[in-house]
């Protein structure tokens, strides 16, 4: 009788709780890490390719600031 107390008293209550269960817990923030990681990677990237260098030749740039510059 006493053992069948101490057993319900170790019971689980709800088994989906993540808290319960260690190897759980440690996968589920393992893959929250990395897809959370995979997005914000992805969302950079995407950011990175949606505003590219744009060439600039047609800019005007005054002759005294050239590599050898140019004075009158």
């Amino acid at each position: 009788m006493d053992t069948q107390n101490n057993y319900q008293e170790h019971e689980i209550a709800n088994n989906a709780d993540i808290e319960y269960s260690k190897p759980s817990k440690s996968r589920f923030l393992f893959l929250l890490f990395f897809f959370g990681f995979f997005v914000f990677s992805w969302a950079g990237c995407y950011q990175l390719s949606k505003f590219n260098f744009k060439n600039n030749a047609d800019i005007k740039v005054p002759e005294s600031s050239l590599y050898t510059p140019k004075y009158k």
